[in-house]
């Protein structure tokens, strides 16, 4: 498809794609760059692994609440997730299998890839939702089907995020859940809208699976 960010730059970091054996997609949140997402992709990063950061038109995926109706946040939507696949295939068009792909973002970019990655079920490499969940008003477990093969999932966020409700990270957990995912979720106690340091180094070892 052609949307608002299939015209965007595509951030690179970490090990340079060629020589590398893994790589870790991450999505920016609302009002931020693909460069700064990149930047926070550092502190998960492990030799061999590299970094690709699709940027928003104007630094936003989609324009309202993730929790609105669907069609309120097209076209943003469908075409940030064009984005998320599209670097995807850049690594795996450098020979990197999407089982050593990790699918990860924060905020409006989190969202993003945990609806992507539930939309496009296959082995990953992970999925790293930080401080987000699955779109739309509702969730309907009826609308994901496919299987994950014990893709690791990992949930971090405030238990009173301003922006994302408790409960729509313990639906999107349900939802990968089915489709055969191997979910760690951790709520936060009075975190504002953030990475702490514990998921910092989860996902660090997440990523150093990859590789080691």
């Amino acid at each position: 498809m052609t949307g608002p960010h299939q015209d965007q730059q595509l951030v690179t970091g970490g090990t340079d794609l060629a020589d590398a054996t893994a790589a870790l997609v991450l999505a920016h949140g609302r009002g931020a760059t693909a460069r700064s997402i990149a930047q926070t992709g550092l502190e998960f990063h492990h030799e061999g692994v590299a970094i690709l950061a699709p940027q928003a038109a104007r630094n936003t995926w989609y324009p309202n609440p993730f929790t609105a109706p669907v069609e309120q946040n097209e076209p943003g939507r469908t075409s940030g997730l064009q984005a998320i696949g599209d670097a995807i295939e850049t690594a795996t068009d450098a020979d990197i299998p999407t089982e050593r792909v990790v699918v990860g973002g924060f905020s409006q970019g989190a969202c993003l890839a945990s609806e992507y990655v539930a939309r496009n079920p296959t082995r990953y490499g992970g999925l790293v939702a930080l401080s987000g969940g699955l779109i739309g008003e509702s969730i309907d477990r009826d609308d994901y089907a496919g299987d994950l093969e014990r893709t690791p999932a990992f949930f971090g966020c405030s238990d009173v995020d301003p922006h994302i409700p408790a409960e729509r990270v313990n639906e999107s957990v349900a939802v990968l859940e089915d489709l055969n995912a191997g979910v760690e979720k951790r709520l936060y106690e009075g975190m504002g809208h953030g990475i702490n340091r514990d998921e910092v180094e989860y996902v660090s070892g997440l990523v150093a699976d990859l590789v080691d």
